[in-house]
């Protein structure tokens, strides 16, 4: 089983959550009338995938803390360490959404265009990615960097959306 994640901007946490209470089995990326201004990225999860870019932009080490990110969607409090992870808990099953930081954002945004060659050869040596070639993630680094800078101009957040 896998982890499908779709990256999008949004004005802010609430419109998110009206667009998913509103979403009528609509994508919120993609598809033919999409919520969101976005980029599908299956299996780019935000805390380490993504974050591994966001390091290598950075040019420092991976780390726990790399990404700064706010759950969104479900709405419904996260039950504690004993509480029950059934077919009904929205925790359990998905989809989740995070809000991202601005600093990732930012990150994204800021890192100009003859860099992104040297980042992506840094982001491909991580462990997530072996054995993808650079040539292979280039696109989707840009499309992601892309999606960054149009969320900085409009002053919107990023968010990523996740699903087994």
């Amino acid at each position: 089983m896998g982890v499908l994640t779709d990256y999008f901007r949004a004005a802010d946490a609430a419109a998110v959550v009206r667009a998913l209470q509103d979403a009528d089995d609509r994508p919120l990326v993609g598809g033919r009338d999409p919520h969101f201004d976005g980029v599908e990225a299956k299996r780019l999860d935000p805390d380490v995938v993504l974050g591994e870019l966001v390091a290598a932009i950075r040019r420092v080490p991976w780390g726990v803390d790399t990404v700064d990110e706010r759950p969104v969607w479900p709405t419904a409090p996260e039950p504690g360490p004993d509480g029950p992870r059934g077919e009904d808990d929205p925790w359990a099953t998905g989809p989740w959404v995070v809000e991202l930081g601005t600093a990732v954002r930012d990150t994204l945004a800021g890192v100009a265009d003859a860099d992104v060659p040297a980042a992506v050869a840094r982001w491909v040596r991580s462990e997530e990615l072996r054995p993808a070639d650079a040539g292979d993630v280039q696109p989707l680094a840009e499309e992601l960097i892309r999606l960054a800078r149009r969320a900085r101009d409009a002053d919107e957040q990023l968010y990523c959306w996740i699903c087994l």
